[in-house]
């Protein structure tokens, strides 16, 4: 389930209610998704599409999208840094950026027109809708690995548009999930 946080607050949003409320009240839509028929997170992009069909015709009838992929970076993936440095500054794009995360995890950092920069921390199950013209940025978590089924309003997908704000520059990409606090190590 997603985390929230909003540093200038100190505070942290938990629970699927919580969130998605805290979400509602900046136009982002948040949901927890389990396929009908369970599917291996590695099986191949058809089979994932195929298993949340219901859900993803049901997302491009409401929100006017017409493509849907897979998306499967791992921190072998060529280039990586390159392709994470498109989305780790603040940008917004021309349409809706839909995520529904299969495995991994991933911090979106939102940067709204009035208040606080907050941080949202997706995982596996997790379904995140951020409106089109929303300032925000992306970083993966230390494990640097993500899977999700992406959908898109233009076949050809969208590009960011920069702000150059520098505001993402105050932020740190730190996770705050299982991964954020290291295993105790043993003692012999």
């Amino acid at each position: 389930m997603a985390i929230v946080k909003v540093p200038a607050e100190d505070a942290t949003i938990r629970g699927d209610a919580a969130v998605a409320a805290f979400l509602a009240a900046y136009g982002i839509d948040y949901e927890r998704w389990a396929p009908e028929q369970p599917v291996a997170a590695d099986a191949p992009p058809e089979a994932l599409l195929a298993a949340y069909e219901r859900e993803i015709e049901k997302l491009k009838a409401r929100g006017g999208y017409v493509t849907a992929d897979v998306i499967d970076v791992k921190p072998d993936t060529p280039n990586l840094d390159m392709m994470l440095a498109r989305f780790s500054r603040e940008h917004f794009h021309d349409e809706d950026e839909v995520r529904f995360i299969i495995e991994g995890r991933g911090l979106f950092h939102v940067h709204p027109p009035h208040g606080n920069v907050f941080a949202i921390e997706v995982e596996a199950g997790d379904l995140i809708r951020v409106p089109r013209g929303t300032h925000h940025w992306f970083d993966l978590c230390a494990e640097r690995r993500i899977r999700a089924i992406r959908l898109f309003q233009d076949p050809a997908g969208w590009t960011p548009h920069y702000t150059d704000s520098g505001v993402d520059k105050d932020f740190q990409p730190l996770c705050f999930g299982p991964a954020y606090v290291p295993a105790a190590s043993a003692r012999g």
